[in-house]
């Protein structure tokens, strides 16, 4: 599979492994296997470490972007305590926005980084099988 495949897939909050779209319980919470292909996403404990980092990333990039937009429109007289009410509630909505498309983009890197041991590979199989029964019953 294509890398650029998969974090397009995660950029999308699909798996990264198959594109199934049904992977969220609520907007926040991430079921704990994809439905399709059966790929669990926390891999390891402390698996979604990543995820806060390219969250924190992504956040912290785009208040850069509108404070520079921001100070390069209005200087000299930079609106000081306007810019501080949008930082704060930007800093504070994007991160909740922006964290299941995080979640994602990290199961798909990871994914790159460590593809699919065969074990995990044979335990998707499985569930496959097992789900394909119980479907013609």
């Amino acid at each position: 599979m294509h890398e650029i495949e998969m974090l397009v897939r995660g950029l999308l909050r699909r798996c990264p492994n198959c594109g199934e779209l049904h992977i969220f319980r609520r907007w926040l919470t991430m079921v704990d296997r994809c439905p399709r292909c059966g790929l669990h996403f926390e891999r390891e404990e402390g698996h979604w470490t990543g995820a806060i980092a390219i969250n924190l990333v992504a956040t912290e990039l785009v208040f850069v972007a509108l404070l520079l937009i921001v100070i390069i429109r209005t200087w000299p007289d930079i609106p000081s305590t306007q810019l501080l009410i949008a930082g704060a509630l930007l800093n504070l909505t994007f991160p909740l926005i922006f964290y299941p498309f995080a979640k994602t983009l990290w199961v798909a890197i990871d994914l790159i980084a460590h593809p699919l041991e065969p074990k995990e590979r044979l335990e998707m199989a499985s569930l496959q099988h097992v789900r394909e029964r119980e479907s013609l019953q």
